[in-house]
């Protein structure tokens, strides 16, 4: 049994057909008052090259992978499908675009710490490592 994922009781497609204003009342809070028309800062310019890329990869135009910095950007229904790499401070990890990620932003998908995993004590790491015979 295949269950459909549906947004806020839209279907994908219906998902995709509609507009940005459309689609405004369906997100949380912060992502609405991010999106909405008024705040023209939002759109900054890597978040429009990022939104050509994407409107370029879904018609079959781009070639090679779509990479970006603007962590902040919030997954829309037409980036649904693509694989995006997005940049966690060090290098490019990559982000598959899942319909459950729809209103959520880029930067939460690429983690941006690893985890520590701590080596046995050397020499010089403390005054009491300095008797630890090396054997």
């Amino acid at each position: 049994l295949v269950r459909e994922f549906k947004f806020k009781g839209y279907t994908h497609e219906q998902l995709q057909s509609l507009s940005i204003e459309n689609l405004l009342p369906l997100l949380n809070s912060r992502q609405r008052r991010s999106l909405d028309k008024r705040v023209s800062t939002y759109m900054n310019d890597d978040k429009r090259k990022l939104r050509e890329k994407v409107k370029l990869a879904r018609e079959g135009k781009m070639k090679g992978n779509i990479r970006t910095h603007a962590r902040d950007m919030i997954i829309l229904p037409d980036m649904v499908g693509l694989t995006i790499h997005v940049h966690n401070g060090k290098e490019f990890a990559q982000v598959n675009i899942k319909p459950e990620m729809i209103g959520h932003y880029l930067g939460e998908y690429a983690i941006t710490n690893k985890r520590v995993q701590h080596g046995a004590p050397g020499v010089g790491a403390s005054r009491s490592s300095l008797y630890v015979p090396l054997k």
